[in-house]
This record gives C-alpha cells, structure tokens and sequence, in this order.
C-alpha cells in the first residue's frame, strides 16, 4: 500500500470585513490522499478507510489498485463546510474478507501525533522526510476477526464492520469522507 498526497484545489470564499477593509479568505480545510495498492485479489481483498470500505479503481496491471481519498483536515472559522468536524487521524486497513481479518494497515496523522509543531522550515531532506514520517504510525496492527462491530479509532483493526460506500458517479476513483453516511 502506498499513500501520497495528491493536489486538492484550495476554493476562495466571498468577501468578509476584516480589520482595515474586506478579504477573500482561502478554505484550505479539506486535503486528498492517493492510494495504489499491489498485489490483490479483487474478490478477496478490500481496503478501508476509519472503517469505511471504500472503491478502487484498477490501473489495467494485474492486481494492482487506486483511489483518492478527499477529507476534512481542520476546522477553521471561516470555511465552506464551517460545521465539518476533523476527520483525522486516518485509519487504513487492507482486509481479507475470505478469513475475515485485516493484513495490516497504518493511521495517518494530519500532524504530529503527539502535538508537536515546529517552530521552523525543515534544515533538509532528511529532516523533513523524518517530519513526514513520524505522521503515520503501524503499531497496533495485529490480526483480527471482522464479525462483531466495535466502535474504534485506533490502529488495531481487531474485531469491526465494514462500511459500505456507494460509487459516486461523478468521482469514481475517489472517495469523499466528508459525504460519507458511515
């Protein structure tokens, strides 16, 4: 499973009164994800997202598989979707549904997971690669049974229902947390 970030266009919302005249604030609040998954059996293997099984789409190469994921980053004052909550961290899950139990995954931090903010720009790669880095965890993954529902946040698959979403015919290789029903 590879993730990437993918380009989310920033919309600029009408004007607002702002100390010394007017602005047209940006809503950056919502980012996307891009998914490509290798080596599965299209009826055997799903992945989900916080729960939510979610479609892929094939590349024409035997077995491999992408999606986008569009979701609600933060929450500022002034957005698009002011009453979006944050739908972090994001929690990714490659399931076998023939033994019904997850083959691993990893969650997604949007920042640090421990809170950590950064005072300064990234001295070079390598601090910046350790700075992407520490935003995804994979402890916690272990294999687990999907039969009884259990409400969780966390990494460990353990014991859940999966969600299914609906294809959007209007975007059919992404998915859009912020639309979910689940």
């Amino acid at each position: 499973m590879e993730l990437r970030f993918a380009i989310e266009p920033w919309h600029v919302l009408g004007e607002e009164a702002a100390a010394g005249g007017l602005a047209r604030y940006v809503d950056s609040s919502a980012e996307r994800l891009q998914i490509k998954v290798s080596g599965l059996t299209e009826e055997r293997h799903v992945l989900s997202c916080t729960g939510r099984r979610f479609p892929l789409t094939p590349t024409g190469v035997n077995g491999e598989y992408v999606s986008g994921i569009r979701y609600q980053a933060w929450a500022p004052w002034s957005a698009m979707h002011p009453t979006l909550q944050p739908q972090t961290p994001l929690v990714f899950d490659l399931v076998d549904l023939w033994n019904k139990r997850s083959l691993g995954g990893c969650t997604y931090h949007i920042v640090h997971p421990g809170g950590r903010s950064y005072d300064s720009f990234p001295v070079n790669a390598f601090e910046a690669e350790s700075r992407r880095v520490s935003r995804f965890q994979q402890e916690g993954h272990r294999q687990g049974s999907f039969e009884k529902p259990v409400v969780t946040q966390t990494a460990t698959p353990g014991s859940r229902r999966l969600v299914e979403e609906p294809l959007d015919p209007d975007f059919p290789c992404a998915f859009d947390l912020r639309r979910s029903k689940g």
